[in-house]
Formats: C-alpha cells, structure tokens, sequence
C-alpha cells in the first residue's frame, strides 16, 4: 500500500497584505502538521495575495525561486511535508506574470510549478497563461497539478492522468454561486480519470466576489474522504491509499479502452 495523509485547507487571503498571508498560511503549516502527521497540505490558488488585485498584481508579483517559495520551503522541510500552493509569479520580463502553483517538498526542495492555462475574465488582462501540463514525481507518487478554472477542462486532467499522476492537487478561487458546479467538477475528474482529487477553495469576500469554499478530497470511485462544507477558515484531512488508482483503472480499463483516433476534433482550436 502507498498510504499518504493530505490536507486541504480552506484560508481567506486579506488582499494585498502578502506578510500577513505568508504568516497565515505559516500558522496553517504548524496547525496541520502538528495535529497529526501528514504528507501533503495543499492551499489555494493566489494564497499569498488574494484574487482582486487587478494593476497590483506586478507589485506582488516574485520570481521563481524567490523570498515566497524559500519561506514556505523552509517551513516544508521543517515539518518534513509537501506543501503545493498558488502565487503570482514573474519571469525575467517583468512584464510577464503568471497565475502560478508552486509544490515544494519536505527537504525544502522546489519541486515544480505550474502556471494556470485557463484565464477567466479580468485573469486574461493580468496573466500570460501557461502551455503546458505539469506532472511532478514526489517520494509517494506522481502528482499533477491544476488551478482554479483549469478543473472546467477535462482535457487537463486527462492528460495529468495519462502522465502517470496518482493525485490531482488543485488550488482554487471559486466563487459562489458555483458552488454546485465545483463539486461536480472535483467528483467527475476523480471519476472519469479513476484518481485522488485533493482541492483547496478558499473563503471569504472580495469586492466581486463571494468564495464557496467547499474544500475536500475524492477518491477514483468518486467516494468524499473528506470536506470543508462551511464556509469558513478550516481544512479537510484524509488518509489515502495510492494504490487504489492502479486497482480502479484496471477494474475499469477507462484509459486502456481509449480511442484517440476518434478524438482529433478535442485538439482542434475552435
């Protein structure tokens, strides 16, 4: 067995106050990982700045590695766990940001980083979106890693899944009233993939916006391990067996009774 323990915790970012939600997302950290021992805490999308910053988000914006990753790192190898969560990253043109996912593990490595490729609305004016699916390898299983709207694509997941990866970790800003189309999403990927799903959601208000929460982990038969369902600062906990995605795709054959040929008008650019 690959048993692992996963949390996902379900935070209000205060908009634009980064030291405070680094030290919010550093007291979860020790909250999580102190409660009981754990392998993965995953938080949510843009955990260190909030959703609405609009022309603010190239002042909160830090490259990859930099002071925001090195910190979390710190406190990853601290506690010996894998942390995955979501920031506003820069490239060597500061003018390019990205909606980015960034995991660390529990040497205080960086592991990977994803950047969010499905931009909805005002994301398209402050983000270049990202081009590729990433999938990482950790010491329990391969991890694959998405971002808010990306869990709207089923080709993203596909492709995480057909890429080897055992879990989905999803940093999320999803808003209400969408909250029964969030959880329909997290169960249908877990489901039509026959793999872990652990999301993040946060809470809390923004000028537009209302945040559901909702966070949680499904198994690949579709089962709720566990869930945040109030709407408040918190986390959802779980104990998985990773080998469960291997039994449940081989139960079912749903990747090995693909027919690809047939699928050509999935990659066609509308």
């Amino acid at each position: 067995m690959r048993e692992i323990t996963v949390a996902t915790v379900q935070m209000k970012p205060e908009l634009g106050q980064m030291e405070d939600n680094l030290i919010k997302i550093s007291e979860f950290i020790t909250r999580v990982a102190t409660e009981q021992p754990v392998d993965l805490i995953v938080f949510p999308e843009l955990a260190t700045t909030g959703y609405e910053m609009g022309p603010r988000f190239p002042d909160m914006a830090q490259r990859i590695p930099g002071p925001t990753v090195n910190l979390i790192a710190q406190r990853a190898s601290e506690f010996g766990v894998h942390i995955a969560f979501g920031m506003v990253s820069k490239e060597k043109v500061e003018s390019i940001l990205y909606n980015t996912a960034v995991l660390v593990g529990p040497d205080g490595d960086l592991i990977g980083q994803y950047h969010k490729m499905h931009l909805r609305g005002e994301e398209q004016i402050a983000f270049r979106p990202g081009f590729r699916v990433n999938c990482f390898e950790t010491m329990f299983g391969v991890v694959g890693i998405m971002i808010g709207w990306d869990l709207a694509f089923p080709e993203v997941a596909r492709s995480m899944a057909l890429d080897g990866a055992d879990l989905l970790a999803v940093c999320a800003n999803w808003e209400q009233p969408n909250t029964d189309e969030w959880n329909v999403y997290l169960r249908a990927r877990a489901y039509e993939n026959r793999i872990f799903v652990a999301a993040a959601n946060r809470v809390g208000e923004e000028p537009s916006y209302t945040f559901c929460g909702q966070s949680g982990i499904v198994g690949p038969d579709g089962k709720v391990y566990a869930s945040a369902d109030e709407p408040i600062e918190g986390y959802a906990l779980a104990r998985i067996d990773l080998d469960e995605v291997r039994q449940q795709r081989e139960e079912t054959q749903v990747l090995q009774c693909r027919q690809p040929a047939a699928y050509r008008a999935v990659v066609k650019k509308y």
